[in-house]
């Protein structure tokens, strides 16, 4: 950091597995993603290439030369395996990650009907090839699925292989962990935190309300993913009790205190 200051919270060091920030790469130019790594390389942990965006990209190859020269591990989005499998693919998608010499792949059914052990099984199978993640959550913004499932299904994947489980909300944060307004299921993030330890979580925040909400939660190391590039150093600032929405968060007891600060 620039300077010091005292009442900040420790935050995990890279390669982290806890407080990891997920970057979504929508269609980023060489120049933007250049430009993203000189301005916030430390706080980017892993970038997915949003959904299918990959298929259209160009300069591909060129790209994630650019992310693996900063160290920065890049995987394709969950879509874009759904989009392989459902048309018989599978092979051919392993043999992708190949090619482009990717460590990482995500693994969902947020567009496509996959019986559980179905998913587990590509879970498994991919966990022999690279590191996987796995996203439970339907992109479906009127289907709901109560605790118990996702519980279930968040347990299966981990047992299955999966390096972190993605609570979906795609890129908008209006469906899966919240509802249509943006506002998270409360009940269900505590629910499935009392089966599931915090660090195997990774949950899609793109919204600021969202980040703070899980911030305050879980503190400066929770896992958050779907951050656009814009929003990583805002974001680090709220990990930090560094904006407005956290600023009394992590101060001590003396200085709220001091500062007749609420200490709620």
């Amino acid at each position: 950091m620039n300077f010091t200051l005292s009442q900040i919270p420790s935050r995990s060091e890279k390669p982290r597995e806890k407080g990891i920030t997920m970057v979504m790469d929508k269609g980023l130019s060489i120049r933007e993603t250049e430009d993203m790594i000189s301005s916030a390389s430390g706080f980017i942990d892993i970038v997915k290439l949003g959904w299918a965006t990959s298929y259209v990209t160009s300069n591909l190859n060129e790209k994630l030369a650019v992310y693996k020269n900063a160290g920065i591990p890049v995987y394709f989005g969950g879509t874009l395996f759904e989009a392989f499998v459902v048309r018989n693919q599978f092979d051919d998608y392993r043999k992708l990650l190949d090619k482009y010499d990717l460590k990482y792949a995500e693994v969902s059914d947020g567009s496509v009907e996959m019986a559980q052990d179905v998913k587990c099984e590509y879970i498994r199978k991919l966990a022999q090839q690279v590191t996987v993640l796995s996203e439970v959550g339907s992109k479906d913004e009127n289907k709901i699925i109560p605790p118990y499932k996702w519980i279930q299904l968040i347990n299966s994947e981990l047992e299955a292989g999966a390096w972190k489980v993605i609570g979906e909300a795609r890129e908008s944060g209006n469906v899966g962990l919240f509802r249509a307004s943006g506002e998270v299921r409360q009940g269900l993030v505590e629910e499935i935190l009392t089966q599931v330890p915090f660090e195997k979580m990774l949950w899609e925040a793109p919204q600021k309300s969202q980040q703070v909400w899980f911030v305050k939660l879980l503190g400066a190391n929770v896992n958050l993913g779907n951050i656009a590039p814009s929003e990583l150093i805002p974001l680090e600032t709220i990990r930090l009790g560094l904006r407005g929405d956290t600023f009394n968060h992590f101060l001590n007891a003396k200085t709220k205190k001091e500062w007749k600060i609420d200490s709620k």
